[in-house]
């Protein structure tokens, strides 16, 4: 799964990477962010017709806007349900009617600069349990997290699907009245990534960015898409303050000098 990423270039880098022609002001001002975690506001590139005065619509426009993470179908009954659908797998996006829709009309990139994983490691034979941290209680699988981040540097542009929810309880003309919230579409891990966990979320080459975000491609074409080739990925282990969203910083970047890992996954030039 993908549970934690990183966000941290400026809003016009990405307009400038990602051929944005509009950056919504709400997306321009969101702060970088080195510990994106479910339910907070994220930035997502879309394609969708201009609005116009008198409600009328223009010519179909790249922009940068945000968006809650995780995807709220438009028939839910409240938010809260987009807490566990931060993820969508490739293999159900047809069949499951929250994705199904939005994998035809809304789809979207998530510009990220990596993201986060946790790879549950084994313990010796007859070893007490180590906590998730350094020392911690017992009775818990120790895990070592990583960063995981496009080989060569550049913007990692996540698959994903948006959606719009109307709070029946807000009056028309309230602003707040339309949620915009967006998952994060996964697949089955690389052969280089499984060995730290068996999901991975689909990070688009830039060849693809454009058929993804084309309103005028249909379902079938975009599980093609989002079933092709990905960019390559490098690893490295880091600290475990990532673990807790209230640590946001860019030193958890940093390499963890003393992994706890007895076989550090090292893929690709990080």
């Amino acid at each position: 799964m993908c549970g934690r990423y990183a966000s941290f270039r400026d809003a016009q880098d990405i307009a400038d990477d990602l051929a944005v022609a509009e950056i919504a002001e709400d997306a321009r001002l969101l702060p970088p962010s080195w510990n994106v975690a479910p339910t907070d506001p994220v930035r997502i590139v879309v394609e969708r017709p201009r609005r116009l005065e008198g409600g009328q619509t223009g010519e179909i426009t790249r922009s940068l806007r945000l968006a809650r993470w995780g995807l709220v179908p438009s028939w839910a009954k409240d938010p809260s349900i987009g807490a566990r659908m931060i993820n969508a797998r490739t293999e159900t996006l047809i069949d499951k009617s929250a994705f199904a829709k939005p994998l035809g009309l809304r789809r979207c990139l998530l510009p990220a600069d990596g993201y986060y994983e946790w790879r549950k490691l084994e313990l010796p034979p007859g070893a007490p349990a180590r906590g998730g941290s350094k020392g911690g209680s017992k009775g818990k699988v120790p895990k070592q997290p990583y960063w995981i981040h496009p080989d060569d540097g550049g913007v990692a542009a996540l698959a994903g699907l948006y959606e719009f929810w109307r709070d029946r309880t807000k009056a028309d003309d309230d602003p707040d009245r339309w949620l915009v919230s967006a998952t994060v579409i996964t697949t089955a891990a690389s052969q280089d990534l499984e060995r730290i966990h068996d999901r991975m979320p689909v990070v688009l080459p830039r060849a693809s960015w454009d058929a993804w975000l084309d309103p005028a491609v249909g379902a079938e074409q975009a599980m093609g898409i989002v079933t092709g080739p990905q960019v390559g990925m490098a690893t490295r282990p880091v600290g475990d303050a990532v673990g807790s969203v209230q640590n946001n910083r860019p030193s958890l970047l940093d390499v963890d000098p003393d992994p706890r890992d007895p076989d550090v996954v090292a893929v690709g030039r990080d």
